[in-house]
């Protein structure tokens, strides 16, 4: 028998993600990982990789994350573990975490989250359910924190340990596909939650917009992102080519970066920053050291998180913990 067409819809995509001679390759471990909230997006995702998984000749693995937010949460947790056994998976495991840090529940839940599906398996690739309108939403949320194309350019489809098979469906789909196979998704409260951004996006800007400019807003957003990301990582390629003619072990030699367009040269450096530990490196930062670059007056080094300073001397470009840099 022929499957429902939404179900069909699903599978496909899932199939066509792995069409991909590099996502493919990514299958090392034997193992295959779907984060599964049972919310419609994942259950419908668990079934779609278990039927596809399973003709890859891999094993399929729900990972479950118990945040603890809610009373109740351990129920919720076990009821979608069982719930996408059913729907084919080989195996299901729940993930407790718990939730702290900076940043808020909505950042502080991601990252242990995210941690949690990152050790679950070791190795595997991990799919994830996001959909077209998340990725509209994560467009939106880029355009409106000014964040610069590579956060405009929303999630990448592969992204080790990564893997977003359904960003090109709507969340209808998912919806529809679970309604196919008779199993009933779970609504996460915090999805109808005002409080978070994520929310008043999806359920007041997007329609907003969806109606002022008479449709397909989503799918416009969604576009617009991989046309952007195409065009960044063509960019990141150019920039490693710089970074390569500049580097000196640990340091870079100017010359190779004088001339190189402005844009370009802050790609190079941003890689060079990041391999070299920096982190939450914002624009500010950036453009401080690439004018040690492209507007070098004899200034000071520039602060950098991670308590370094990039500085200049010498015709080079180093970074040093304070009280070491040199003019």
């Amino acid at each position: 028998m022929k499957p429902d067409p939404a179900v069909a819809r699903v599978r496909r995509a899932v199939r066509e993600f792995f069409g991909d001679p590099v996502r493919t390759s990514a299958l090392t471990s034997g193992e295959l990982g779907v984060a599964v909230s049972g919310g419609a997006d994942s259950l419908a995702l668990a079934e779609a990789a278990a039927f596809t998984g399973h003709r890859l000749g891999v094993r399929v693995r729900a990972l479950v994350v118990d945040h603890g937010l809610q009373p109740g949460s351990a129920e919720v947790a076990e009821h979608a573990a069982a719930t996408a056994l059913k729907l084919g998976v080989d195996g299901a495991t729940v993930l407790p975490v718990e939730v702290t840090g900076p940043g808020g529940p909505e950042a502080a839940a991601r990252r242990a989250r995210y941690a949690a599906l990152a050790g679950a398996l070791p190795g595997a690739l991990v799919l994830l359910g996001h959909t077209r309108d998340d990725q509209a939403e994560t467009v939106l949320l880029g355009l409106g924190r000014g964040s610069g194309p590579r956060s405009v350019s929303g999630m990448r489809p592969l992204d080790p340990p990564w893997g977003r098979p359904l960003l090109d469906l709507p969340r209808s789909a998912t919806e529809a596909a679970c309604a196919a196979l008779g199993v009933e998704p779970w609504s996460d409260p915090h999805n109808t939650d005002p409080r978070f951004t994520r929310v008043r996006l999806r359920r007041e800007v997007l329609p907003l917009l969806e109606d002022v400019l008479s449709g397909g807003v989503a799918a416009a957003l969604a576009r617009t992102a991989k046309q952007l990301r195409e065009d960044s990582e063509a960019l990141d390629q150019l920039a490693d080519e710089v970074l390569l003619s500049a580097r000196n072990g640990p340091v870079l030699e100017i010359e190779p970066l004088l001339g190189v367009p402005a844009p370009l040269r802050r790609r190079a450096l941003r890689r060079w920053l990041l391999d070299a530990g920096v982190r939450e490196l914002t624009d500010a930062h950036l453009r401080s050291v690439d004018d040690l670059v492209g507007a070098w007056r004899g200034q000071g080094g520039v602060w950098l998180p991670g308590d370094l300073v990039a500085g200049r001397a010498h015709g080079r470009l180093s970074l040093l913990p304070p009280g070491r840099t040199k003019r």
